[in-house]
């Protein structure tokens, strides 16, 4: 287990059952030879797609949403990824099985972090495909949030808008994807389970982050938080190596929206010292040192 317990969740926390979204499971590593990524769908317009830890110990999961007018893919993966292949043929059967030869594809990332945007060199000569910048400013200017972080943007696929909502804090340029339809919010690394890295100078944007997350919520129904990574163990509190390449007896990805009230009652306590963290049942809050973004 990382670390040390500062905080105790309350009474309840983590006791909600998970919501079950995915039929198969995960691929984690554990189980010898692998694909270099696995392809689950939510419906027939939405698919998750992880990285294989055999390619990089990330093992990221990365977001491709369709719609009438444009598809939205949010991140590229960690370096040894081979992501642009596989989203390519996502797109293809989908287009298939719509009878269309084409539809615009935006790039956008859940963060800038280096494991969420290594393959974005493939999609820059990629036809009719839009690459949104890694800068808070970029990402603002693009989806149209005005003022950032406190404004939450509506980004129309085509009969399918999405809420764009900043949460700075783990990276400055962190976003979430909440999707009405599915009732699922995207919530890269600022929420999942697992290490819950917050540079101790960027706390009090992350609180504020997640205060705005917990009153969006309180008005949008979500039945799961799908983040970008899993470092969790079935073991309550107990989390993987740092850098492990196998994840047997994996967490599952979905968590319960309950889980959002519980992370801000947990950044409510003093977490200004690296390494000191505070184990919840789900996820680990991991204060680590200043960084410059």
């Amino acid at each position: 287990m990382a670390g040390c317990l500062i905080g105790i969740p309350p009474a309840g926390a983590g006791t909600d059952a998970l919501p079950r979204l995915f039929a198969e499971r995960w691929i984690n590593g554990a189980d010898g030879a692998e694909p270099v990524a696995q392809v689950q769908e939510l419906d027939a317009d939405t698919f998750v797609i992880r990285q294989s830890v055999a390619t990089n110990f990330e093992a990221p999961f990365l977001y491709l949403l369709f719609g009438r007018d444009r598809a939205l893919l949010i991140d590229t993966g960690a370096e040894g990824g081979v992501i642009r292949p596989v989203v390519d043929r996502v797109i293809a059967e989908w287009l298939a099985a719509h009878g269309r030869t084409s539809i615009p594809l935006v790039v956008a990332h859940s963060h800038a972090h280096g494991d969420h945007i290594a393959s974005d060199a493939a999609f820059r000569d990629r036809p009719d495909t839009v690459l949104v910048g890694l800068k808070p400013a970029d990402v603002a200017a693009f989806f149209g949030i005005d003022p950032w972080p406190g404004d939450v943007a509506t980004f129309d696929l085509g009969g399918r808008a999405l809420s764009v909502i900043p949460t700075p804090g783990h990276q400055a340029a962190a976003i979430m994807v909440y999707d009405p339809r599915l009732k699922i919010l995207l919530s890269g690394d600022t929420l999942y389970p697992g290490r819950l890295y917050i540079p101790v100078n960027f706390l009090a944007d992350n609180r504020a982050s997640i205060d705005r997350l917990a009153a969006f919520a309180r008005t949008h129904p979500i039945r799961a938080v799908l983040g970008a990574h899993v470092e969790m163990t079935h073991t309550p509190g107990r989390d993987y190596p740092h850098e492990a390449l196998t994840h047997p007896d994996e967490h599952p990805l979905e968590l319960p929206a309950s889980a959002i009230s519980e992370l801000r009652e947990g950044l409510k306590a003093r977490l200004d010292t690296p390494g000191q963290n505070q184990v919840h049942d789900r996820f680990i809050i991991v204060p680590v040192e200043p960084r410059d973004e």
